[in-house]
C-alpha cells in the first residue's frame, strides 16, 4: 500500500511536470512575459527577454535631481504604481557634445541605470556595477552587457551619473561640493543592495569597476568610509588615482598638475564662486537659489576644452586629502583589485590634442614640449626619447607621457594597494584594436587609452571587426574578469597562469595571438628606472 502510494505520487509528479512542460511550450509567450516582469522595491518593471539574456534598462535609482535638488544628494525615488517599462534607456545626464562621443544633453531627470542577466543558471550570480569615464559626457546605457553577461554568467548594472558642472560643482555656501557625482554612484550602489536578488545576483558579492575617471571615481569610493561595504572587490582600468601631469602633459595651456583627475575642496568652492559671480549670481540673497534656477545650457556653457568641474574634491568630509598616502596607509577598503593601464594611454590624449589644433610636428616643437614639461631636465629626457625614434613629435611625445605620467603612476598605485591587499595587475596590449576613436593620421592609435574596454563589453559590430586571435583575447579577457568578480581571483582553466601581483610583482600582458597573454616587463618597458631618477 505505501509504494502504491509513493509510486502514484510519483507519477501524479511526472504527469502534473508534463502538463506543466506541455502547457509552457503551448504558450511560450507568457512564459517570456513572466520572467520579463521584476519586482524591485520601489515597484514592477517589465523588461525585454532574450534567448540568452534579460534586460532592463531606464530603471530609476534616485528622484531626478533637478529644481530644487539641483546639486544635492541623491533623494529617494517615489514608487510606482502598475507595471513600469523598462525597455528602453533613461536619458543620459546633462553634457555637452563632442567630437569623439556623445550629443548634447539638457535633460536632468537622468538618475538611471541598466540591468542585464542570464536567462539561466543558478540565482546568486555576481553583480559587476560598471562606472563609465571621462566625467563630462557619456552614459551607462552604450554599454552593451550581453557578452559579458552570459559568458561570465553575471549580472551587470551599468549607471548614469551626474557630471561636469552638475556632478562635481562647488560653493562655499554648498556642503557637498565637489562630490554628488561620487554620491550618485553611492546610491546606485545602495539600489544594488536593496534590489541585487531581484535580478538574480547576490549583494554579498558586488564588484565595482570602471575605466579612467569611472576608475578614479572607484578609488574614491576605496577612500571613502561612507562607501564601504557596498562592494566587495575593484577593477581599475587605466585610473589616476595618484598621477600628476606636467606642464604642457595634455595641452600647452594647461599647467602642471600635482594630482591629476582631483581637485581640493577649497579650489572647487572658490571656482564655483566665481563662476556664480559671473553668472550674475554672486551678489543674490541666496545664491543657490539663483543658480538653480538658471538653465542648463547657460550652465554648460562654462566647461571648455577641459571642463574646470570635472574632478572630484579632495580634502572634504568625503575624500581624504592626499590618495597616495591614504593607499600608502592602507586607509581604504581592503578589497580584492584588478588592475592595470593600456600599452600605449598618451597616445589618445595626443590625439585630442593635435584634434584641437595643438599638434607637436617638428624636431623644434617637440624640444620645446619637453622643455615646458621638464624644464631643465628636458635634455635628458630629449636623450632618452630622441626625436628620430619615432613617426613624428606627436608619437615621441605620447611615449613620453604614456611612461611618466601613466606607467609611473599605475606601477606606484599597484604597489600601494598591494601593501594591504591582493592585487592583480595587467596591461593591455593589442596594438591593433578597432579604431572607435576618430585618431588622426598624425598619430597611430596602438593600445591606446581605453582601447580594452569594449573587449570586455564586446557588441556585434565591435565584434565584427575582430580578427580570430582577437576574439579569443576577449573571451579570456572576459572569463579573468568574471572569474574575479566570482571569488576575488581571475585564473580560470585552460586560461594563462595569473600570478597576484602582491606576492610575485607579475604584470600580466594582454594581447592577441599564441604567447600574447604573458607576463611582461612593465618596468623596463616603459623605462621606469629613468624616470624614477627624475623629480
Amino acid at each position: 500500500m505505501r509504494r502504491g502510494r509513493t509510486t502514484a505520487l510519483v507519477v501524479t509528479a511526472v504527469v502534473a511536470l508534463l502538463a506543466a512542460g506541455t502547457a509552457l511550450a503551448e504558450r511560450p509567450e507568457e512564459n517570456r512575459m513572466a520572467r520579463s516582469t521584476v519586482h524591485t522595491d520601489a515597484g514592477v518593471l517589465r523588461g525585454t527577454v532574450a534567448d540568452d539574456h534579460r534586460s532592463f534598462e531606464g530603471i530609476p535609482y534616485a528622484a531626478a535631481p533637478k529644481g530644487e535638488l539641483r546639486w544635492r544628494p541623491p533623494q529617494p525615488v517615489k514608487p510606482w504604481r502598475g507595471v513600469r517599462d523598462a525597455t528602453s534607456p533613461g536619458s543620459p545626464c546633462p553634457q555637452t557634445g563632442t567630437p569623439y562621443g556623445g550629443e548634447e544633453v539638457l535633460e536632468e531627470d537622468c538618475l538611471y541605470l541598466n540591468v542585464t542577466t542570464p536567462v539561466s543558471g543558478p540565482r546568486d550570480k555576481p553583480v559587476v556595477v560598471w562606472i563609465h569615464g571621462n566625467g563630462t559626457i557619456g552614459s551607462g546605457d552604450v554599454f552593451d552587457a550581453r557578452r559579458l553577461a552570459t559568458r561570465g554568467d553575471v549580472v551587470v548594472v551599468t549607471i548614469n551619473y551626474r557630471m561636469g558642472v552638475f556632478g562635481a560643482f562647488g560653493h562655499p555656501e554648498l556642503p557637498e561640493s565637489g562630490v554628488l557625482g561620487l554620491r550618485d554612484q553611492r546610491a546606485a550602489l545602495q539600489w544594488v543592495q536593496r534590489n541585487a536578488e531581484a535580478f538574480g545576483g547576490d549583494p554579498s558579492n558586488v564588484t565595482l569597476f570602471g575605466v579612467s575617471f569611472g576608475a578614479t571615481a572607484i578609488s574614491g569610493h576605496m577612500m571613502s568610509p561612507e562607501s564601504h561595504g557596498l562592494f566587495h572587490r575593484a577593477i581599475l582600468h587605466s585610473g589616476f588615482t595618484v598621477m600628476d601631469a606636467p606642464s604642457g602633459a595634455i595641452y600647452p595651456f594647461l599647467e602642471e598638475l600635482p594630482r591629476y583627475g582631483w581637485t581640493t575642496d577649497a579650489q572647487v568652492r572658490e571656482t564655483g564662486a566665481a563662476v556664480a559671480a559671473e553668472l550674475g549670481c554672486g551678489e543674490a540673497s541666496d545664491v543657490m537659489a539663483c543658480l538653480r534656477a538658471k538653465p542648463v545650457k547657460e550652465l554648460l556653457a562654462y566647461p571648455s576644452v577641459m571642463n574646470i568641474f570635472q574632478s572630484y574634491a579632495l580634502g572634504s568630509a568625503e575624500l581624504p586629502g592626499d590618495p597616495a598616502t591614504a593607499l600608502a596607509a592602507g586607509e581604504f577598503a581592503r578589497v580584492p583589485v584588478l588592475a592595470g593601464s593600456t600599452l600605449d594611454e598618451h597616445r589618445t590624449m595626443v590625439a585630442i590634442r593635435v584634434l584641437s589644433g595643438y599638434p607637436i610636428e617638428d624636431a623644434t616643437q617637440y624640444t620645446a614640449a619637453l622643455r615646458q614639461a621638464f624644464g631643465e631636465d628636458a635634455e635628458a629626457v630629449e636623450r632618452e626619447y630622441p626625436f628620430a625614434d619615432y613617426r613624428n613629435g606627436n608619437e615621441a611625445f605620447a611615449q613620453v607621457m604614456t611612461d611618466r605620467m601613466w606607467a609611473r603612476a599605475t606601477l606606484r598605485q599597484h604597489t600601494a594597494l598591494a601593501g594591504h591587499t591582493e592585487v592583480y595587475a595587467y596591461e593591455f596590449a593589442d596594438r591593433n584594436p578597432p579604431q572607435e576613436f576618430p585618431f588622426p593620421p598624425e598619430v597611430e592609435p596602438g593600445a591606446y587609452h581605453n582601447a580594452d574596454i569594449s573587449y570586455l563589453f564586446r557588441d556585434p559590430e565591435f565584434e565584427a571587426e575582430l580578427s580570430p586571435a582577437q576574439l579569443r583575447l576577449s573571451d579570456t579577457m572576459i572569463d579573468y574578469w568574471t572569474a574575479f568578480a566570482r571569488n576575488g581571483d581571475p585564473r580560470t582553466p585552460g586560461a594563462p597562469e595569473w600570478e597576484r601581483f602582491d606576492t610575485t610583482g607579475t604584470v600580466l600582458g594582454l594581447a592577441p595571438g599564441d604567447g600574447g597573454i604573458a607576463p611582461v616587463d612593465f618596468a623596463a618597458e616603459h623605462r621606469l628606472e629613468f624616470w624614477e631618477r627624475m623629480p
